[in-house]
């Protein structure tokens, strides 16, 4: 016996039928509208400007003034301008003594915070937030008269020791050591906090077995570890790469009465105070946007080294 359908359920089937890819096609395109907004803020704040950047510094860009297409003559020029190799050993000179320290000082944290029965436990945590949340201007005037080479604390104990105070100030090497302690204080709680997120996440199981095997804490922590944190570090390498070779702030606070240079002898003055000082300070656009593409380049390179490196040193441990 067949059943047959009388015309008005045949239109609501129909209507039904013809409906459901309406809604599915819907349903595909959803994410892409909730994803939306950010690529088009990200294509005109961020892409944007950065290909303008690249356009800018093919010319000879005065903005009250002429614009002559000048070609490639402003990278050549970096090349042969010691200003600008002068604040690329500085960039890389605070990037290392500041990134390394900070990311061995987190990780043996979160160890610590880790497996340490500790009363209040959540409050040294989050404590460790507090450098991260403080002002980079009240940093900056703290480390300076710590590190003061006449009244500073530092100095203090080293004169008691016998020997002679340190220019931190004014030198090239204490001018580094100065800004690479207030950086490592600023990020190495945010730092610990990552490392701490991702070793929670590890199975007690898997230490609870290593022990049984007869493996100890150094064994454990080679093994179990490392190998748990290997995205977190990588992670944290890259990004501390990309912040610590964009350093500007600390700086340029450090030595506010010479402005960009960072000392008479521009003995702490980075890339970005150099791409500062001649896109805004002599209203070179062309020159500062080619110190700019130069900076993005390195810091692409030395991430993707890092992340290199990061990756192979995670799967042998």
């Amino acid at each position: 016996m067949s059943a047959t359908l009388t015309p008005q359920a045949s239109r609501v089937t129909r209507g039904t039928t013809a409906s459901q890819p309406v809604e599915s096609r819907w349903e595909r395109l959803a994410p892409y509208g909730y994803v939306a907004p950010f690529y088009l803020l990200f294509a005109v704040f961020g892409l944007f400007p950065l290909l303008f950047t690249f356009v800018v510094a093919l010319y000879d860009w005065n903005p009250i003034g002429e614009r002559t297409f000048v070609g490639l003559d402003n990278f050549v020029r970096l090349g042969e301008d010691p200003r600008f190799w002068n604040a690329l050993r500085n960039t890389f000179s605070i990037w290392v003594l500041s990134t390394v320290p900070q990311l061995l000082i987190a990780l043996v944290l979160a160890q610590v915070l880790n497996k340490a029965r500790l009363r209040w436990a959540n409050f040294w945590r989050m404590s460790m937030l507090i450098p991260y949340i403080t002002s980079v201007a009240a940093t900056t005037i703290v480390f300076a008269q710590l590190f003061d080479r006449d009244y500073g604390l530092l100095n203090f104990v080293i004169g008691l020791l016998g020997f002679e105070h340190i220019d931190f100030k004014n030198t090239v090497l204490g001018s580094h050591v100065l800004i690479a302690v207030m950086v490592t204080w600023r990020w190495f709680g945010y730092t610990t906090l990552l490392y701490l997120a991702s070793l929670q996440a590890v199975p007690r199981d898997l230490y609870e077995a290593a022990s049984v095997d007869g493996a100890g804490e150094v064994k454990q922590f080679f093994t179990i570890t490392l190998p748990s944190l290997r995205p977190v570090i990588i992670f944290t390498v890259i990004t501390s790469t990309i912040g610590g070779l964009q350093i500007f702030t600390e700086p340029l606070l450090l030595q506010p009465t010479s402005g960009t240079t960072c000392g008479a002898e521009r003995q702490c003055q980075t890339l970005s105070l150099f791409q500062f000082e001649q896109g805004f300070g002599v209203f070179n656009f062309g020159y500062g946007s080619a110190i700019g593409v130069a900076l993005f380049a390195i810091i692409v390179v030395v991430a993707l080294v890092n992340y290199l490196l990061s990756s192979r040193v995670g799967r042998r441990a």
